[in-house]
């Protein structure tokens, strides 16, 4: 739905696919929206920003084309199935002076929030172990609509925990993928994966599976470290604890259950997007921690670079 906003006018969606298209135009989330060819968009005098939303086989061509035509671009994870084409993407705005923002959707959420600072500010000391998981049940349709891209459940949803992971770690030296594809199904795609990603002094584990019955309500990401842990759980609405074993940040030694405040996903992006097209702030997420986190990804995915 189009919400006011102080720092964005919707002018328009573009929807190329007519089935699409007609299923879209009975959702009221769409009601006083122009629709628009791909090329009227970018003619649109002004126009300096375009979401890209597609399916993934067309993100990087339809971000690609938008890069050239000069506009800033918010565009969907996980970035394309080619990091030879990311990274062509990422020079080429880089050489326009354009903004890409990429839509992993816990970089502004409040319980993450928290997890960056502890970790910049040394509260839980050298980090030993980070655990999460991204787990839901997918109905046959949004099944369908993943089955197509080979790497499966960890390529459509543990791509946003390897984001903060990448944001918290960096790179890792080295990234180990498992996959399952459960039984009695029609299609071929791993379901159900494990990725182990290794560290000098740090082992993370990452699970992701869209056979997960309530798994929506159980994703969790867990830190811990030498001096403390943080463990969210669950992701939305999050639900934090900070465990320290001497006093950092305010807290006291102990167990501490934090209430934070609920953020509908992508409100901040966007607004940390606006500030950044007019120059008063930069992401904090560089062109190099998103070609590192598709790196990752892919790997992690079981897919081959």
């Amino acid at each position: 739905m189009v919400k006011k906003s102080a720092d964005f006018e919707v002018v328009g969606i573009v929807e190329p696919d007519e089935r699409l298209r007609r299923a879209a135009e009975k959702n009221r989330a769409y009601d006083g929206v122009r629709w628009m060819t791909e090329a009227e968009l970018l003619a649109t005098p002004g126009l300096r920003a375009v979401v890209v939303e597609t399916e993934v086989k067309d993100l990087l061509s339809v971000a690609g084309r938008c890069v050239a035509a000069g506009m800033h671009i918010h565009l969907d994870k996980p970035a394309g199935e080619s990091l030879a084409t990311f990274r062509g993407l990422l020079a080429d705005a880089g050489q326009r002076g354009l903004t890409v923002q990429l839509g992993y959707m816990f970089r502004y959420n409040p319980g993450f929030e928290l997890c960056f600072r502890a970790v910049r500010e040394g509260w839980l000391g050298e980090i030993q172990s980070i655990d999460g998981s991204m787990g839901k049940l997918s109905a046959p349709p949004e099944r369908a609509a993943i089955a197509p891209y080979k790497g499966g459940a960890m390529f459509e949803l543990g791509c946003h925990l390897i984001d903060a992971v990448v944001f918290l770690l960096g790179k890792p030296a080295k990234v180990i993928s498992y996959g399952r594809q459960t039984a009695g199904r029609a299609d071929t795609f791993p379901d159900n994966q494990l990725a182990v990603l290794e560290y000098a002094s740090a082992l993370v584990t990452v699970r992701s599976s869209v056979v997960e019955v309530g798994g929506n309500g159980r994703r969790y990401f867990v830190i811990s470290g030498e001096t403390g842990s943080i463990e969210l759980r669950p992701l939305e609405p999050v639900a934090a604890r900070l465990t320290l074993s001497q006093p950092r940040g305010g807290f006291e030694p102990g167990v501490h259950e934090i209430m934070l405040p609920p953020l509908p996903r992508y409100e901040a992006d966007l607004v940390d997007f606006a500030r950044v097209i007019r120059g008063e702030t930069t992401f904090r997420w560089s062109p190099a921690h998103d070609l590192a986190v598709q790196e990752t990804v892919l790997r992690a995915s079981g897919l081959d670079l």
